[in-house]
Parts: C-alpha cells; sequence; structure tokens
C-alpha cells in the first residue's frame, strides 16, 4: 500500500483539509464545524483506489467510530461501502498513524458508541432525525 498514492476527495472542502493534513504531517488543528477529525485511508469497494477519507473523531479507550452519517442523507456514504469490502486500513491521529481493522456494530454496542459519537459531534442526533435509515456505526479496533 505504501507505493500506491491515495487520492483525494472530489469535494472541495475535503480535499482542502486532507491537503493540509498531509502538508504538516497531522490531523492537529483540522477541524470540521468546530470538531477534531482523524484521517482514514480507505480502498474503493470497485476502484480497488486507496482514497483519503477525513471523518469526525470519536476515540475511547484506543478504539474509535466512524459514523456513516452523510448528514442525514437517506443513503449511506460511498466510504461506508469502501469499510465494509475493506474493512483494515490505516488511520491517522494526529501525526501517528496506525492500522485498524473496523466492524459495524448493533444492540447495546452502538447504542454506547453512539452516545460518544453525539457528545463528539452533537449534529449526529439531527442527522438521525432527519433520515428514516439507522445511521451505522463502525468501531475501529487496533491491528
Amino acid at each position: 500500500m505504501s507505493e500506491e498514492t491515495a487520492e483525494l476527495s472530489p469535494t472541495g472542502w475535503v480535499s482542502d483539509q486532507t491537503e493540509k493534513i498531509l502538508q504538516t504531517g497531522t490531523t492537529d488543528g483540522i477541524e470540521v464545524l468546530g470538531s477534531p477529525i482523524v484521517l482514514l485511508t480507505l480502498r474503493g469497494a470497485k476502484s480497488g483506489k486507496l482514497r483519503y477519507t477525513p471523518v469526525m473523531k470519536v476515540e475511547h479507550g484506543g478504539s474509535y467510530a466512524v459514523v456513516a452519517s452523510k448528514g442525514g442523507a437517506p443513503e449511506h456514504p460511498v466510504w461506508y461501502y469502501n469499510i465494509k469490502a475493506h474493512p483494515e486500513f490505516p488511520l491517522q491521529d494526529g501525526s501517528e498513524t496506525k492500522t485498524y481493522v473496523a466492524r459495524e456494530v448493533s444492540g447495546d454496542e452502538r447504542a454506547q458508541w453512539w452516545e460518544r459519537a453525539v457528545e463528539a459531534y452533537p449534529s449526529y442526533a439531527e442527522y438521525q432525525e432527519k433520515t428514516d435509515r439507522e445511521i451505522p456505526v463502525f468501531v475501529l479496533d487496533p491491528k
């Protein structure tokens, strides 16, 4: 994977943030709507290409949650399918990058992580109200 180059998002503000992380070597000080982020490097489910994906930072006990909210849209974000297809990937928090393995959670475990996610980024609660789908939550554990 180290010899491949990951692609930036086609969305302007997302690629701007990612470029800033790549230039400075850290996610520290990079925020979305006032909340800190981490940077995922995901492999495309269909294309097989690597893609940088900044997401809200939701961390607890060395594991992270990734919330597939897409702002409360009726469909999952594209990167949801990338994680389902390729659940092992690097996550950068600050200047440290480690490999994590993602699993979609449900029931009590999802409820606990959802609470942490809403605490980290309160708009998630509004996003859930805007959509009929249950917003998926992945837990990323260190490999």
